[in-house]
């Protein structure tokens, strides 16, 4: 029997701080998801939810899941606020996106490297991570990653999609 089966499809973290400008743009797609709610397209049982990044809180969030989606912003150099960044974790940890790190005092990155350690990681892992253009204390998203958030809404709705069990 495929113990993966009998997990929940589902999680979509958005990880972030909303009172960070761009920062924010986890909890952002993640609050798009929720308005649309599409059952075509998002799976009832897929879990949406907010995190600051914690270590901690993220294992918890994907734990028990067979996908779990996160949604971070990062940091490049050369910046390209707005571009959006796909990786799927299911084998060695591919290198940041070139320059790249997260936004949190612990990165994304060696989070995952310690729920790999402690036996902690969903079924499968999926990132995006958005290049940041401002991190600074505030609200509202920078408009290049704010036009980000609709099409990453779209693109998580197909993965998503393509994960359902088929049947009734």
């Amino acid at each position: 029997m495929d113990v993966s089966a009998a997990l929940p499809p589902a999680v979509v973290i958005g990880v972030g701080n909303d009172h960070r400008r761009d920062d924010g743009v986890g909890w952002a797609v993640v609050a798009g998801l929720a308005r649309r709610r599409n059952p075509a397209l998002l799976p009832h049982r897929t879990r949406l939810t907010c995190t600051d990044g914690d270590p901690a809180g993220l294992m918890s969030a994907w734990e028990g899941v067979r996908l779990a989606v996160v949604v971070d912003a990062a940091h490049a150099h050369p910046a390209r606020p707005g571009r959006i960044h796909r990786l799927r974790l299911d084998g060695d940890l591919p290198p940041a996106p070139r320059g790249g790190a997260g936004t949190h005092g612990f990165p994304l990155g060696d989070t995952i490297r310690l729920a790999r350690a402690l036996d902690r990681l969903p079924g499968e892992l999926l990132v995006y991570a958005v290049e940041a253009a401002d991190t600074g204390f505030g609200t509202g998203l920078s408009p290049r990653v704010a036009t980000a958030v609709e099409p990453l809404v779209r693109r998580i709705e197909e993965d998503l999609a393509r994960q359902a069990p088929a049947g009734p």
